[in-house]
């Protein structure tokens, strides 16, 4: 069996990213880094390249860099990041940007030997979770990192921030265009924390208890205060045992909870499991909603971006477990139709 790192060892391996690309970025003509064509000339020209891990990192740094580059992402639709390992198309894709951004925080660690490399050949790589500190980041009870810093727009907007900053050390010359996409992203995002506060309190307090799939949600329990429990860990290659459902199921019946979730990029065999349990002890439970926890929905649709993930994750949520949403969630815009009125 694996070894699972630590809170310690976590928070080691950030640093020493930092540490490794900072040294590699300080040294000139260090690793494979273009002669000619230089990064330099191309940010001043607005024509750079930029590749992002996840999509929720790649909606806010499409955002925020607008017209001055094209973004790339790797890690699409439905794709478990914790078990993902890239493609050669994928270490393409990293090695031909100029910039890379992901999230951090052992999140894509298969990944990690490509971002090493990437940052060997020159490139500028960055952890959009740097600037998070106790204030915000969680562990598990083996004191890993929890990853999913996204489900609250409070602490994603930090993710803006550096996003900010190192496109604008990069390309100085865009940095007026850098801050105000940055403003405007933020400000989409304090108003997609006001809906979700608003909406999610509208459910009894008795009821504010979210089970899903794996531990992907403790940021968004932390921040609306509710009690969120995953039947496996903040990974997906843990894997849950029947000890595990068995505890759930009890908990289930226990609390009269009526609602469980599944999630777009976990199997539901766990959960179609609890709900089988709990009708054996004569208690019933549907399944509330699929919510979008390691990735957003389809490209071009409103779930596939990150405004709009959040929005289903918190309408579906609210809605299932006895709160009061409006219409198509906060701006009307939901696809799914048990989020309409009919």
């Amino acid at each position: 069996m694996p070894l699972r790192p630590t809170r310690r060892s976590t928070r080691c391996l950030t640093a020493a990213l930092a540490v490794i690309f900072g040294c590699l970025f300080a040294l000139p003509g260090c690793g494979n880094a273009p002669t000619e064509d230089t990064s330099a000339d191309k940010a001043s020209g607005g024509g750079y390249t930029i590749a992002s891990t996840i999509g929720m990192v790649s909606d806010l740094v499409t955002q925020v860099a607008g017209d001055r580059a094209t973004v790339n992402n790797i890690i699409g639709t439905g794709v478990d990041p914790h078990l993902y390992s890239p493609t050669r198309s994928d270490v393409s894709k990293l090695m031909e940007a100029d910039v890379i951004f992901y999230n951090g925080l052992l999140l894509e660690g298969k990944m990690t030997d490509t971002l090493i490399r990437a940052g060997t050949a020159g490139k500028k790589v960055f952890a959009v979770t740097e600037l998070l500190d106790s204030e915000f980041l969680l562990d598990d009870e083996e004191g890993l990192n929890d990853p999913h810093v996204w489900m609250d727009p409070t602490a994603w907007a930090k993710a803006v921030e550096v996003i900010r900053d190192k496109l604008t050390e990069y390309d100085p010359a865009g940095a007026e265009v850098y801050t105000a996409n940055a403003a405007a992203a933020i400000a989409k995002l304090t108003a997609l924390d006001t809906y979700a506060e608003t909406v999610l309190t509208s459910v009894p307090e008795s009821s504010r208890v979210l089970i899903t799939a794996h531990d992907a949600f403790n940021y968004f329990g932390q921040r609306f205060g509710y009690e969120v429990m995953g039947i496996q860990g903040l990974s997906t290659e843990s894997e849950a045992g029947v000890r595990d459902i068995e505890r759930m199921v009890s908990l289930l019946v226990k609390r009269d909870i009526k609602a469980v979730f599944v999630e777009s990029t976990v199997s539901q065999d766990n959960i179609k499991a609890l709900i089988e349990g709990a009708k054996a002890q004569g208690h019933t439970v549907t399944i509330g909603g699929e919510l979008f926890s390691d990735a957003m929905g389809e490209p071009g649709t409103y779930e596939g971006t990150y405004v709009g993930m959040i929005d289903h994750n918190v309408t579906t949520i609210a809605k299932a477990l006895g709160g009061k949403v409006p219409d198509g969630g906060m701006q009307h815009k939901l696809s799914d139709p048990h989020l309409h009125d009919h």
